[in-house]
Formats: C-alpha cells, structure tokens, sequence
C-alpha cells in the first residue's frame, strides 16, 4: 500500500536521502510543476562537515540539523516521508519502504555513503564512526564517560586507557578529530578534571599513506602534520591499525595501544540498494553513471553525491571526491536536467567545478587550498570559518554556530560537555 502520496497528473520524481545532492536537487524541483516525494531516515537535513565539533561538544546537534519540513512548509507539491527503501523494482517503477511501496517516473538516489571497516569485525563492535548526528553524540557520551570512569578506577593502565584516544585516518576528518582533542586535552578537560593527571593521556591519528590530508596539496599536508604535532597529536603515517578488541589497538608494526577509544574515520562505502545487479555498483560500492547522473541501463534513474561514481571524467577516474560541493553540484544541474528530458530536449553533461578544499586543525590552525591560492595558518582558519558559516542551513542555525564560536574563541571554553544517555528501562 502506499504511504497516502495524492495521485496526480504531474510527473512523480522520488528522491531518496535529503543530504546536500538531494535537497539541493529537490529545492531547485520544488517550484516546478512536478510532484516531489522525497525520502529519508531522518526529519532533517543533516550539515556532515561539523559533525565532528558536535562528537567535540563544541555544538549543539540542533544547530547543525535542519528540519526537511521546515525548508518545504510553502511548497505543496513536495511531500515528505520518513522511512527507509528496502528495495528498487526497476521494472515496475517503484521503491519498496518500510511504509509500504511508492511509485515513481523518475527515481534519484542521493543515499549517500557509510563508514566502511573493510570486514574487520572488532572495528565494527568496538570503534566509533561517525557519519551521523547520533553517532557523534554517542562519540561525545563514549568519550566524556570515560572521563568519569577514569575517575574512580585506581589501576593505573586501566586509567590510561580510558584516556588514551586513537584516532584513524588522516583525512580532513581524522585531521579535525585529533586536533579538537589536543585542544581539549590543553585547554579545557582539567579544568574539569583537576584530579586526573592528563600527562598520561595520549592523542594518536593513524593514517595508512604517507602523509595526512593526502587529497590536498603537499604543503597542505606537510602544515597539517605540523599543526597536529604541534599540538601534541602522536602523527603515525604509513601505519595502519589492525585490530581492537575494546581495550588495545593493534598496528600493521606489532604496536600495542592502551586504549577504550578508536575513533574510525579510515573509510567510506555507498549505502547501497537492493534490486540492482553486482555490475551497477564500482568501486567503493557507489553506482556507475553516465555524464547525466543515469545510473548504467537505466533511463529514468539517476544516482548523485557520494553514492555515485562517474566515468569519463579524465580529472577524476576514480570519482568525484565524496564532500559536498560535488553533490550540491550534481543535485543542482539534475534538476535542469531531468526537466529538460521531460521535454524531449537533450541533457547537458556534468562538470565538476572544484572550488577548492580546507581543514582545520585547531584555533587558529587551518590549511586551505583553492584552485587559484593555497594558504595556512590564521588566515586559513578565519577563512575555514566564514565558509561554513555561510554553508550552514538556517540564519538561526548560522546564529547559533556563530554565537558557540566566539564564546569558545573568547572563553577558551566549551559549553556543552554533556552526557546524554537514551532512556533504558
């Protein structure tokens, strides 16, 4: 049965996942004459860059989500619903969801990707992802807990390893991870933990290349590394981590780390959908698409963001990098597009137009490159800031982050330290 959408006589375009492709693509469709069913997990649309000053208690998980509903209060031909798609039957033109099925005549999936453990199953029972607001709560709660607990235990190992942090991968990700930690570590945790001596806590990011930041310049790169080391993160390049089993991390040179805390931000696969042949799929389990976001054999399904992979791109053989401005990219022109073979006219093929890539590493520590300008250091930072900021869904929500930003830059504090546990009976 499906899940009360009115029928109509405009054309029905299904989008599943409100990420950055699909909501920019179902914000450019919202006032055409199409009807827009658009799909996802959540209720809001969630900004994934900052996820990591949330797992940091840096921000509110509310000012960096914004409700789907809200964005399309006006737009009545757009309708939202709160499910997961179990199933594409291509054949038929419908979706299977855990609502019931829905039809479509034009199907775009924007489900982005997950974290990938590469099958190592401690990693998936025992580290910390992070790809979602829930998850970086739960790093905040796993990491502030243990704190407490580092409190009342007399063991000494036992202390170490609820504080000793390891972080893996080297990207913008694991690079923001470690560095907001060893601010952490100096500034703020003991002032709140005057009894723990945090001499006994040690930061380490692991990154299995030769240098963090590996996707930016080289002096990009080099100045990360510096930053993090500067900063008193232990920097292990060409290591990778193997194994953990909840209490020590082990590493590809027979290292053995005392620790309760591996966050993963090594990797990321497509999230995948059932009804498609093992063919559709590339590498990194994203679907193959033509210069138009079809995906491969199919006229009137289109795959964009992280979930896709594009061939011919001579810049990008191995896909677009899996951030956001392909994805907005992506979602923007797929509107003009599928309009446009509505019509009968011919689409026009996708160009990505890199507009650069930045990470900071902490207060006034940040590496920016841009297609015409790479620079590090304060600038960086305000730089990194600024764009963000504007990023961000919402003038409160651009109020809210603003407002935490120059509390802690003034303070030299965070507010919000909070354990927040779901209810158990």
């Amino acid at each position: 049965m499906e899940p009360n959408i009115p029928d109509t006589s405009q054309k029905r375009i299904v989008i599943v996942g409100a990420g950055f492709g699909g909501l920019a693509l179902a914000q450019k469709l919202a006032n055409r004459d199409v009807q827009i069913v658009l799909i996802d997990k959540n209720n809001y649309h969630q900004f994934q860059p900052l996820f990591y000053q949330v797992a940091m208690a840096g921000l509110e998980p509310s000012s960096i989500s914004f409700p789907l509903r809200k964005i399309f209060q006006h737009k009545k031909n757009v309708h939202i619903r709160i499910t997961g798609v179990t199933k594409v039957t291509p054949e038929e033109n419908k979706i299977e969801t855990e609502l019931g099925e829905i039809r479509y005549d034009y199907l775009v999936l924007a489900t982005g990707a997950g974290t990938n453990f590469f099958g190592m199953k401690n990693m998936i029972d025992n580290a910390i992802p992070m790809k979602s607001v829930s998850e970086a709560i739960y790093l905040r709660n796993r990491v502030l807990q243990n704190f407490e607990d580092a409190l009342t235990t007399k063991d000494t190992e036992t202390r170490e390893g609820l504080m000793n942090i390891v972080v893996v991968g080297g990207g913008p990700t694991g690079v923001e991870v470690s560095g907001t930690l060893a601010e952490m570590k100096k500034i703020i945790l003991p002032k709140d933990y005057p009894e723990l001596d945090f001499n006994l806590m040690k930061i380490y990011l692991f990154e299995s290349s030769p240098e963090v930041l590996e996707v930016m310049s080289d002096d990009a790169s080099a100045k990360g590394k510096e930053y993090l080391e500067r900063l008193g993160v232990i920097v292990k390049t060409g290591v990778r981590i193997t194994d953990f089993d909840g209490q020590f991390a082990y590493t590809s040179t027979n290292e053995k780390i005392r620790t309760h805390n591996v966050v993963w931000a090594a990797g990321i696969k497509g999230n995948a959908v059932d009804g498609f042949v093992s063919e559709t799929y590339g590498r990194g389990a994203r679907m193959k698409v033509n210069a138009f976001n079809q995906v491969e054999g199919f006229d009137n399904i289109f795959a964009v963001g992280d979930i896709a992979i594009m061939s011919g791109d001579e810049k990008f053989p191995n896909g677009h990098p899996q951030v956001a401005q392909p994805a907005i990219q992506q979602g923007k022109l797929l509107a003009k597009n599928i309009l446009k073979i509505m019509r009968g006219e011919n689409p026009v093929p996708f160009e990505y137009k890199d507009l650069g890539s930045m990470a900071t590493v902490g207060r006034n520590l940040a590496v920016v490159d841009l297609p015409f300008w790479k620079f590090q250091g304060a600038f960086a930072w305000y730089v990194w800031m600024f764009v963000h900021l504007m990023s961000i869904l919402g003038i409160k929500n651009k109020v809210m982050v603003f407002i935490n930003w120059l509390w802690s830059y003034v303070t030299y504090d965070q507010s919000l330290r909070l354990i927040i546990k779901p209810k158990t009976k």
